[in-house]
């Protein structure tokens, strides 16, 4: 009995470990085709593409894996046609949330989108109803160490638009065109580049109250847990 017991106690921490796992690789693969959506497949011109193939790497996600993600993204994949789709609506206390997704089954996502808010205390909008709120962005998120003024002196020489330094990270925006440049001048120093994309970010954001967030956040994971959900933005402080 004593070996049953060890035994299906390694096979729960190994099923513990494998849906981390899976959900490590779910970030990788997502990260890989957001940064080839906007920037085209090839590493050495998309910046933003090459680091996050080499945190894909660093996870050791299968080299199949990450070509796959890179065709799905760029149109390469053949005998499928995916097609880009950006969902809108309201989470609970009427939230902002825009849901970009990449599907070859368009009726498949919107139904499983539109339950999903539905059941987390939201509901779907027409197009354009929260879309108002947000603008476009590149965005960098750099782990903060010794060479925090050098980041910045070179941000603003490079396209920056905004600058904002938090406890642990600094954060830099810019337009979408100067994304890939500031990105690049970035990576020649030594510092710990935590995320680099073209997304959107709230122009105005709401406060809300703990239990209002705990359910807000329930959705977005909900949403995030779709293998057609590729970014979930909101507006939430």
């Amino acid at each position: 009995m004593s070996g049953h017991n060890k035994w299906s106690k390694i096979k729960h921490v190994k099923a513990k470990q494998d849906a981390i796992k899976g959900k490590t690789f779910t970030k990788a693969i997502k990260d890989i085709t957001t940064a080839a959506r906007s920037g085209g497949g090839d590493l050495e011109a998309n910046a933003a593409l090459r680091l996050a193939v080499e945190r894909a790497k660093a996870v050791s996600m299968p080299a199949s894996n990450i070509q796959r993600a890179i065709d799905k993204a760029t149109g390469n994949l053949q005998g499928v046609h995916y097609d880009e789709i950006t969902y809108e609506g309201y989470g609970p206390n009427g939230v902002a949330i825009m849901v970009e997704c990449l599907t070859d089954n368009k009726n498949r996502t919107v139904a499983s989108i539109r339950h999903a808010f539905s059941k987390n205390s939201g509901s779907m909008g027409e197009s354009g109803c929260v879309a108002w709120m947000f603008d476009k962005k590149g965005i960098i998120t750099i782990e903060k160490s010794d060479l925090d003024d050098e980041i910045m002196e070179i941000a603003m020489d490079n396209g920056a638009s905004d600058i904002k330094e938090f406890d642990d990270f600094i954060l830099l925006e810019s337009e979408p065109g100067d994304f890939n440049e500031l990105l690049q001048a970035i990576e020649k120093l030594d510092v710990n580049i935590l995320e680099s994309s073209v997304g959107l970010v709230a122009n105005n954001e709401v406060d809300v109250e703990d239990e209002v967030a705990l359910k807000v956040e329930r959705l977005i994971d909900v949403l995030e847990e779709n293998d057609d959900v590729e970014n979930v933005y909101h507006n939430m402080s």
